[in-house]
């Protein structure tokens, strides 16, 4: 798809690392001009402009998408990657960590989104893509509120979708299976034993590996792609099956 977004700029939250970064990388070789903010936007790529920016802060948020703006003078895409994870069942989290996690994962989304619809509003090919999960539609063991949140992000999807398809703003999403991303590096590494738990992640996953940030990425780039003009209000799942294939034991 190299040259399909030629002209085109993107905003990709959470774009400094794993998934993001990748998504990022992506949109930048498919001819996008890519934006990324993060809470650390040191370690984004350089061929990127990136922007400090705290999803969970409206007047940070702002802030971050009128600098954007202000350098291109455009937003067509808009990412909305940037999220935290939970672990534990619904006792495990107190109201506080319930607040700060739906605060980045699902109010962050309708913060960075709120602030970037004028300019999307302008764009000939505008395009938003959130990023959920495999536990928003499959019931995952020590998850509880991680999958509330990204329960709440499909949700949420398909009612932007339905509220600015007439402006011409498409709105999807992805649904990751266990990916191989630095979060999951530091679960793994914080288990007992680390190489027996990746085993059991790999394995619940019908294809048997963790999936790439590239493939993510992959699927992102169709959705946000002029290519896709009939495509919205929906979900792509990169799961290796995980969410509709029950084979049987090898």
């Amino acid at each position: 798809m190299t040259g399909a977004l030629q002209d085109l700029v993107a905003v990709v939250t959470g774009g400094a690392s794993g998934i993001g970064a990748a998504i990022a990388a992506r949109l930048h070789d498919a001819g996008a001009q890519v934006a990324v903010l993060d809470r650390d936007p040191s370690g984004a790529d350089e061929r990127h402009a990136a922007f400090t920016a705290d999803v969970s802060d409206r007047a940070s948020v702002e802030a971050a998408i009128a600098q954007v703006a202000e350098r291109f003078g455009r937003i067509d895409i808009v990412v909305n990657n940037a999220g935290i994870g939970a672990q534990g069942d619904v006792a495990a989290n107190d109201d506080d960590e319930w607040a700060r996690v739906l605060s980045v994962n699902v109010t962050g989304i309708a913060r960075v989104t709120s602030a970037a619809l004028p300019w999307l509003r302008r764009s000939p090919a505008a395009s938003i893509v959130n990023t959920s999960s495999i536990a928003a539609t499959a019931g995952l063991p020590q998850r509880a509120l991680y999958s509330a949140s990204k329960g709440a992000v499909l949700s949420l999807t398909r009612a932007m979708a339905a509220d600015h398809l007439r402006e011409g703003i498409r709105v999807n999403a992805v649904n990751p299976g266990t990916a191989d991303t630095p979060w999951v590096g530091r679960l793994l590494s914080s288990a007992d034993d680390p190489a027996a738990e990746r085993a059991a992640l790999e394995a619940r996953q019908p294809h048997g590996r963790l999936v790439s940030a590239d493939e993510v990425a992959a699927a992102v780039l169709y959705l946000v792609s002029p290519g896709a003009g009939s495509t919205t209000g929906t979900y792509i799942e990169v799961d290796g099956g995980m969410s509709g294939l029950r084979l049987r034991p090898a």
